[in-house]
């Protein structure tokens, strides 16, 4: 009997690499022939990413995790951002990818590579699959409307000079403000959005993490696309069990969950900017001030910004460092900062009633999956472009700001008590929608399912490359 191997390689990151291996699993949970490795990257000063490797391989079945050798990184005069630097890193990984696969080719003849699944930043890979003659497909872990924006970049030209943008993916004009850095910027890191954007079209399907009644009107302008592959909207892909598996911080999860465990039912707002997200000493003391006016019960997961380029956020050692003089003493028993929070096991207790999220699209769909709505604060990546679509486009989310940027103008404390009191008190027709939102992606992956006919549509097409 055949066994199909499908074989994925992830950028280096925790909102790539998760929901990457999350639909490997998937796959092999829905077709026993179906076997899965992940290929992994990694950079020092990035732990967690390790970390999460090795504790999911552990508890994995057909499912297992090759680590490519190390190599050296680019050159200092090669890249001018840090987005062109992973990129160039993740190239110099190709001819490791290409050995992974022929490995994996010459193991037995029973065996054979269904599919190389890049992601929106590995596509260089690309040309290893068509060398090797392995079907290569994207898997898209954003969702199908910042596809469509990559799918549809305005020109250099229209950047400088244009304050609104008409993409085919969003209903309403896309303001220049929501646009991500990495397009704003004129330099390498918007030629390598381009890069990838081309060659998105050259793969035989693009998987989104997404779901038909969720994004309909992006996914149809997708699917008009003549010059596109076929792309299937498989979502929700979600770590169900959370970072409560690989926490390294057990102590303090057990020590969150029992706080949690003494707060009424959605009383509790959650801050958390996410695995990547810290904020400036000067915008954390805005938030606290912000908090405590309010006067709501929080569970607030504050992070230290990194040391050095390219590293994790930390969790600080002494919280009174940054936090305004007395503002611990005068929260508690209705507050709670911490550090790494798990964030999904979070979501889901009763206790929360509200979201601060930085609007990264797994954050999103963890807290849709929980029907917990969202005030927005976007940090960086495409999460600006996310939050205008969860307020403008979609009406799931309370707006605190659509613009914000790492670094950027500070946002007021009186701007987060507003946002905070509208969340918590007065949300009642955002609260219901996304409670109806959050069973329609329920129901779209249990049989006739949306999203659940479009993986068994992908599988057919992956273990019988002649239909």
């Amino acid at each position: 009997m055949t066994t199909f191997e499908v074989v994925f390689i992830a950028t280096p990151a925790l909102g790539n690499l998760i929901p990457a291996v999350e639909f490997a699993n998937l796959l092999t949970k829905h077709h026993r022939h179906l076997s899965a490795t992940v290929l992994i990257i990694t950079i020092p000063h990035r732990p967690l990413v390790n970390t999460y490797a090795q504790s999911r391989a552990s508890s994995a079945t057909n499912l297992r995790f090759l680590h490519l050798p190390p190599v050296d990184p680019p050159a200092p005069d090669q890249y001018r951002s840090s987005f062109a630097f992973i990129n160039l890193l993740i190239e110099k990984h190709n001819h490791h990818i290409k050995r992974a696969l022929l490995d994996l080719k010459s193991t037995s003849d029973s065996v054979r590579i269904a599919a190389l699944f890049v992601d929106m930043f590995t596509t260089t890979a690309i040309d290893i699959a068509a060398e090797l003659d392995v079907p290569c497909y994207l898997f898209f872990a954003s969702p199908a409307s910042f596809l469509g924006f990559t799918l549809h970049l305005p020109s250099s030209e229209a950047m400088e000079s244009e304050t609104e943008f008409v993409v085919p993916s969003f209903r309403n004009p896309l303001p220049r403000p929501v646009l991500p850095n990495l397009v704003l910027d004129a330099g390498d890191a918007r030629s390598w959005v381009s890069y990838h954007a081309g060659r998105y079209r050259e793969t035989k399907g693009i998987v989104v993490n997404t779901v038909d009644e969720l994004e309909l009107y992006a996914l149809r302008s997708l699917h008009d696309d003549p010059r596109l592959p076929p792309v299937y909207a498989i979502g929700l892909v979600l770590d169900l069990d959370g970072s409560a598996r690989w926490d390294p911080n057990w102590v303090q999860c057990g020590q969150i969950m029992e706080w949690l465990d003494r707060q009424p039912t959605s009383s509790v707002v959650f801050l958390c900017f996410g695995s990547m997200g810290s904020l400036k000493p000067s915008q954390v003391e805005q938030i606290a001030i912000g908090l405590e006016r309010a006067g709501v019960r929080f569970l607030w997961a504050l992070r230290e910004p990194p040391k050095a380029q390219l590293s994790d956020p930390r969790d600080y050692e002494d919280y009174k460092d940054v936090l305004p003089d007395g503002f611990l003493e005068r929260t508690t028993g209705i507050g709670l900062v911490c550090g790494w929070v798990p964030q999904m096991k979070v979501l889901a207790h009763v206790a929360i009633g509200g979201f601060v999220s930085h609007c990264g699209w797994n954050s999103i769909l963890e807290s849709l999956w929980h029907g917990v709505p969202i005030a927005t604060w976007p940090v960086y990546a495409e999460q600006q472009m996310n939050a205008f679509e969860m307020v403008k486009e979609l009406g799931l989310s309370v707006e605190i700001r659509l613009d914000y940027r790492a670094g950027g103008d500070l946002v007021r404390a009186e701007e987060v008590e507003k946002g905070v009191r509208l969340l918590m008190n007065d949300s009642d027709e955002i609260r219901r929608k996304v409670m109806e939102m959050s069973g329609k992606c329920k129901m779209a992956l249990i049989e006739n399912g949306s999203s659940y006919g479009n993986l068994v549509f992908l599988i057919q097409e992956l273990t019988n490359p002649c239909i």
